[in-house]
């Protein structure tokens, strides 16, 4: 199935995305009377295809400038639009913000349908500042710097050059040896952007501080806070939640850890002993190539409900994949929503590991969002917060579970496929705790040096056990740590989200074990609501709470611990 962007009935079709062709329809929608709701409505429906026309255009931008980091004709498309249209567009979208909400008929709206948005454009009313504006559109700029720094990176082990994704492979190998050879490798690779690295996040800070203070707020821990639209919880709720994770998961994964020693025979662990698998037998090898992980992923989302396997077809037949790791192309991975097509782009970096189906299974979660959210009315409709959009990827991790026959043939290999990835599910509490707390330590704190961000990494990081490793000799490396997460230098404080999502997705798996047709049906019903309803209705509608207080997270951690219990016996 070839996909076709929906008819535009504003946007003149094969407009080109240049300012002076786009000013003018933001300059009608600016200056159109409207005289009723019906026409209140049209002119939200107008704008909303702007939106999604813009939106796409730079997602593909952004998703092939990310494809080759090295292309320069590539990073300057990206740069035109950061530099010469999104500033352009953002005092205007400001214009039509304050002309929706002082329009009268807005208040004769239908709340039910409309008060997700309305609160939102209140709330982006309140934090626009004209100044901020180029600010913004440098800190983008230099985001991207991350990308270009990290993506050249590459090490060569036994005379053949890998990327740092490439070179992880090896520390699942049960060769100790070669193990810690690759995980110095990387560690020393990284060490050497280090000081590029710190100056790249120094002026990110200052650029961030700025926008906050400009404002009118301390820091902007508290500015992102609003801006985020986090309208359900407190930075005091994320402390309580650190300590949480502290209390109630540690102590199990510290129990995970001697475990893991004792079967190794160590005398302690070392960062490279984490990953192995502690039989002795070979890493998990769910597929061979980019290629066979997507046919795979498509059996396997077939398998738990066709219209959930027809997504990634969908995406398969019009070539909306790049998964495999290369030089030069950027880390990590993501699902880019291509707003006026309805499907989305899935970028992964992988290097042929039980880890990459996981990512595959995460962001097809993100893509089923897409998909099953893409009729809705208005653009502003699937913005979702990320407590929503984790929540369907994590989720998907867990439910996929059950067809992971298709790429696990051998019995034994499925069971130690879910006892790893469960076990990754209670890992991810206290990363994600750390990350947290690190940034909401750095952004309270903009005045530090880069030496006191790195004494206030490890400082954080103690009380999670450090990933349960032993650091001696290798203090350097583990202070740099935290420069590894993208999040950090590109997503500010978008993190704790994963930790939460996480606990609903536990509950969302629990209740899909537990009556499988239902669960599924809840699940997918949050999704269709996209953001058209609050995080907590959301999380009701999937069949679970939003809560992350010490009682819940034990509750579910307690659950995990008794399915890890069921597969070992």
């Amino acid at each position: 199935m070839i996909i076709k962007k929906k008819s535009r009935t504003y946007v003149p079709e094969n407009l080109e995305i240049k300012w002076e062709n786009i000013e003018p329809l933001f300059n009608e929608l600016k200056a159109r009377e409207i005289q009723s709701v019906v026409e209140l409505e049209r002119w939200l429906q107008n704008r909303s295809e702007l939106e999604a026309v813009l939106e796409e255009d730079f997602a593909w931008r952004y998703i092939r400038m990310t494809c080759d980091t090295a292309s320069e004709s590539l990073l300057k498309d990206f740069q035109y639009f950061a530099t010469e249209i999104e500033p352009k567009i953002a005092p205007l979208a400001n214009d039509l913000n304050k002309k929706f909400i002082d329009n009268p008929f807005t208040e004769q709206l239908d709340q039910d349908k409309y008060h997700v948005l309305i609160r939102s454009i209140k709330n982006a009313l309140d934090l626009f500042r004209e100044e901020n504006v180029p600010l913004f559109t440098e800190i983008q700029v230099k985001q991207q710097k991350y990308q270009s720094i990290t993506g050249a990176m590459s090490v060569t082990i036994d005379g053949k050059e890998y990327t740092l994704e490439q070179a992880s492979v090896f520390l699942k190998n049960p060769d100790r040896a070669l193990r810690q050879n690759a995980w110095e490798a990387i560690a020393t690779r990284r060490l050497e952007d280090r000081e590029q690295l710190d100056s790249l996040f120094d002026e990110l800070l200052k650029l961030r501080h700025q926008v906050a203070l400009n404002a009118g707020f301390e820091n902007f821990r508290d500015y992102m806070f609003r801006a985020m639209g986090r309208f359900d919880y407190t930075p005091h709720d994320c402390y309580k939640f650190h300590e949480a994770i502290e209390r109630e998961v540690v102590p199990v994964l510290e129990a995970h850890a001697q475990k893991r020693q004792e079967a190794l025979g160590l005398e302690a662990l070392k960062p490279w002993d984490m990953d192995v698998d502690t039989s002795g037998k070979p890493a998990l090898k769910p597929f061979e190539t980019g290629a066979e992980l997507i046919q795979k992923s498509v059996e396997c989302f077939k398998g738990l409900d066709p219209y959930i396997g027809e997504s990634l077809s969908i995406m398969q037949a019009n070539n909306l994949f790049d998964v495999e790791s290369r030089k030069g192309k950027a880390p990590g991975g993501y699902n880019y929503p291509l707003a006026e097509t309805g499907a989305p782009f899935i970028f992964m970096n992988s290097a042929n590991t039980f880890r990459d189906l996981t990512t595959m299974v995460h962001e097809g979660g993100h893509a089923l969002h897409t998909f099953i959210s893409a009729d809705l009315e208005l653009n502003d409709f699937k913005h979702l917060p990320s407590e929503v959009a984790e929540l369907a990827s994590m989720s998907m991790e867990l439910i996929s579970m059950d067809r992971w026959d298709v790429f696990f043939s051998n019995p034994e290999d499925l069971v130690r496929a879910k006892k790893d990835q469960l076990k990754d599910v209670l890992k991810t509490l206290p990363w994600v705790a750390v990350v947290d707390q690190f940034q909401h330590w750095i952004y309270t704190n903009p005045d530090h040096t880069a030496e006191e961000r790195r004494e206030a990494w490890v400082k954080i990081f103690e009380p999670f056990k450090h990933n349960f490793a032993d650091w001696t000799g290798y203090e350097d490396a583990l202070a740099n740590l935290w420069q590894k997460q993208l999040h950090i230098f590109e997503v500010p404080f978008y993190y704790i989200e994963y930790a939460i999502a996480q606990l609903g997705a536990i509950a969302v798996w629990k209740n899909y074990k537990e009556d499988r047709a239902l669960g599924l049906k809840n699940y997918k019903e949050a999704l269709k609501l996209g953001y058209t309803k609050t995080i907590k209705e959301i999380y009701e509608t999937a069949g679970i709470k939003f809560d992350f207080s010490a009682d819940y997270v034990r509750e579910l951690v307690t659950f995990v611990q008794a399915e890890l219990e069921t597969l070992e016996q």
